[in-house]
Formats: structure tokens, C-alpha cells, sequence
């Protein structure tokens, strides 16, 4: 049994819930599972849904809920928001007791009046965008959050390029609702250091040639490009930026870590820099516990964005704690919400110690001291951009 298992046993037996025979033959608790397993976004999708099946396969291995196995009810958006509303209102007949998705930021805000007009918690593992979260009004709100937003990881890289001296910035961001959060979030951010950037630049989804802009951008001096965008644009403007013989780096939020970027830019990628809650070493027990089981059960070595995958494993061990607290068996999604609110116990998670992660005014379960800086390597991987990162990284981190 491994360490996570060890917690939901040991939650279980803490609040002396007993698993009988009779239990163990009830119908399953059904979650529901929505967001890209097909189409453009697929490669943080895909490890999404695989992070949060070996989640469940772990928890029904130590009993699932009161003797109860969880069953993933998968829903597949397409990352499109229309595909992604049918799907959210498909997932309220089916009888669900809550549900974990949404990878795009203007996928998840289309449908997030589905789940709160049903009073049905939502937890969002991977989609960042600042407003998904801010939307309704805290106490009320069903939404839920376990990645980190854009308004926190904005800031932290703009203190971390500030700090290395790169205060002449262009930003790059695209049409969709996470390039529009995401640029509002870095405006403010500089602005928060007295900074402006020296030029913008927005676009659409596909675009194949940005150099009008990186020359643009060049001409006003910028020494750091910021990009804020979800597909393989990250990488267009890399390749770009070095068919230009422009040598100043390339940050941004994480899906400078996806595979569009990191494959699609290949050398012209190296060093680019940007936010992460989860880097694919194994720093610690519960870490390598994670990275081992899931090459296990995926047969493979590499993850495609391991974010994703940790951060959907976390969500599902939290909704498992949230169920296990309680008492009445009223998995009704008012009584979820108020159990997500007011977590008893400290689940001790791949990307954080998670005590208390959310409440009734905080819906958002990162704070910026979970994040750190990733570097991407020449062999195309992300590991530590500072090495005292990596020894901070060695205990994980609790919300502030």
C-alpha cells in the first residue's frame, strides 16, 4: 500500500467510519471528469484525466468511500467552449456528486453558470485563468480551484525577471479568454513594479509567422519576451525569435512546459522559463511514490505535462477527503461545498501539504510560495531553474 493510499485508510478509520460487506456492494460515487481528452489541448487533457483515474484506482484499493468505489463519469470538451456547455449540462443528469475538470480558461468559463445554478461543486485542476474563480462571489460560489491562477503566477514571474534585470518587456498574448486574463494579470503585475511593457501583441490561435511583432518588439527595445498563450504559438514565437537572431529570453506561465512549445520551438526553447507547482524529479517520498506509480500503470517515462497530472491526482485524494468528512452520508453538493470549506484533516499531496486549502471566502487552494521557477533544459525537459528551488522544493509547501 502506498503513501497515499495509507492516508484515505488512515482518514477512514480516524472518523470510525466502518466499511461493511452490505457497503461494499452499493452502487459506485459517481465524479464527473470533463475537459480536452481530444483535439488541440489533448497533451495537458490526456494527463489530466490519467492523474485523476490513478487517484481513484488508489483510493478504491483502500476502500473507496465508506466501502463505496469511485467511478469517473469521462466527458470530452474538445477544448471547445459550445462542445464544453453540452458536456457540463450531459454531467448534471448523470447523477454525479461532483466534478474535476477544465483545462481551458474560455472553456470553463462558458460553463461555469451549469454548475453553479445546480449547486454542483466543480474543482478546476488545470485551467488558470484569474476569473474562472472570481466570477461569483465567494461564499456562494461552487468553484473550486487546485491550480494556480494567473494572478498569482504573473507576479511571481515578473518579480523573478525583474530581479535578473529584464525590465523592458513585451508581452505576447493571444485572442482566446486565457490570453485576455493572462494579459490583464501581467499588466498589473508590472504595474505593481512601476513598469509598463514596451510593447504588445495580440493574436489568433494558429497564427504561423509573428515576426512583424518580435521585430516591433525589438525595435522598442524590449529585452524579455513575455508569452501568454495555451498552444503552439509559444513556440512560433521562439523559432521566430531565433530565425531573427534575437538572443533575449522567453517566459511565461505553464504551458511553456507543454509539449507544443518544448517540441515545436526544440532548440530555439532552451532556457525558456516559467511557473510551476509540480517539476517531474523525484525530490521526495511523495513524489517519487507519484512518478513511480504512474509510469506503472501508463507504461511510460515521460509525462506530456506533469503538472496536470499532479494536480488532478491531488483534487481527487482533496473531493475524497471533503466525502470522507461527512458524517450523514449527504452527498448533496451543498453539504460537499461545506466540507471543502472546512477540510479537518491535512492531506499531504504530490504539489502541497494541503491544510485547510479552501474555506468559504477562498476558493483557491495555491498560493504563490507553492510555485517555483522551471527551466527548460537543451534535452527538452523542465527541471529547477535555481538550485536553492530544488532544495526548497525538498519539503512541500503549505498555503499562505
Amino acid at each position: 500500500m502506498n503513501h497515499f493510499c495509507k492516508q484515505v485508510v488512515g482518514l477512514s478509520l480516524g472518523l470510525g467510519l466502518a466499511l461493511s460487506v452490505g457497503a461494499q456492494t452499493a452502487k459506485p460515487v459517481r465524479i464527473g471528469m470533463i475537459g480536452p481528452f481530444s483535439g488541440p489541448s489533448a497533451d495537458f487533457g490526456t494527463p489530466m484525466l490519467n492523474g485523476a483515474k490513478l487517484a481513484v484506482d488508489e483510493i478504491n484499493a483502500a476502500g473507496g468511500y465508506l466501502g463505496r468505489s469511485l467511478e469517473l463519469v469521462i466527458k470530452d470538451d474538445t477544448a471547445n467552449p459550445d462542445v464544453g456547455l453540452q458536456r457540463s449540462q450531459e454531467l448534471m443528469k448523470e447523477e454525479v456528486v461532483a466534478t474535476i475538470g477544465f483545462c481551458n480558461t474560455g472553456v470553463a468559463m462558458k460553463s461555469l453558470d451549469v454548475f453553479q445554478a445546480a449547486k454542483h461543486p466543480l474543482i478546476v485542476p488545470c485551467a488558470t485563468g484569474t476569473p474562472i474563480t472570481a466570477k461569483y462571489p465567494a461564499p456562494e460560489s461552487y468553484i473550486f480551484r487546485t491550480s494556480a491562477r494567473d494572478a498569482i503566477q504573473a507576479p511571481f514571474v515578473v518579480e523573478d525577471i525583474v530581479r535578473r534585470g529584464w525590465t523592458k518587456v513585451a508581452i505576447f498574448a493571444d485572442k482566446t479568454g486565457y490570453g485576455e486574463a493572462g494579459l490583464q494579470d501581467v499588466m498589473k503585475a508590472l504595474a505593481a513594479k512601476d513598469l509598463k511593457p514596451v510593447h504588445v501583441a495580440r493574436f489568433d490561435l494558429g497564427i504561423k509567422d509573428l515576426t512583424a511583432d518580435l521585430k516591433a518588439a525589438q525595435a522598442a527595445g524590449a529585452n524579455v519576451v513575455f508569452s501568454y498563450t495555451v498552444g503552439a504559438e509559444n513556440a512560433v514565437i521562439a523559432r521566430d525569435r531565433q530565425a531573427m537572431n534575437w538572443k533575449v529570453p522567453q517566459v511565461g506561465a505553464w504551458p511553456l512546459s507543454f509539449p507544443f512549445f518544448i517540441d515545436g520551438a526544440r532548440d530555439a526553447g532552451e532556457g525558456a522559463l516559467m511557473a510551476q507547482t509540480f517539476i517531474a524529479e523525484p525530490s521526495n517520498e511523495r513524489r517519487i511514490s507519484f512518478l513511480t506509480a504512474y509510469a506503472r500503470k501508463f507504461e511510460t517515462k515521460k509525462m506530456t505535462v506533469p503538472m496536470a497530472a499532479a494536480q488532478s491526482y491531488d483534487t481527487v485524494y482533496l473531493l475524497t477527503y471533503a466525502l470522507l468528512g461527512i458524517r450523514n452520508a449527504d452527498l448533496s453538493g451543498p453539504t460537499i461545498k461545506a466540507s471543502l470549506e472546512n477540510l479537518s484533516r491535512v492531506y499531504y499531496g504530490v504539489t502541497a501539504t494541503h491544510e485547510k486549502p479552501f474555506s468559504r471566502d477562498d476558493k483557491d487552494a495555491i498560493t504563490s510560495n507553492m510555485l517555483v521557477m522551471g527551466k527548460v533544459t537543451k534535452s527538452g525537459t523542465v527541471t529547477f531553474a535555481y538550485p536553492e528551488d530544488r532544495t526548497r522544493n525538498l519539503f512541500v509547501q503549505r498555503k499562505r
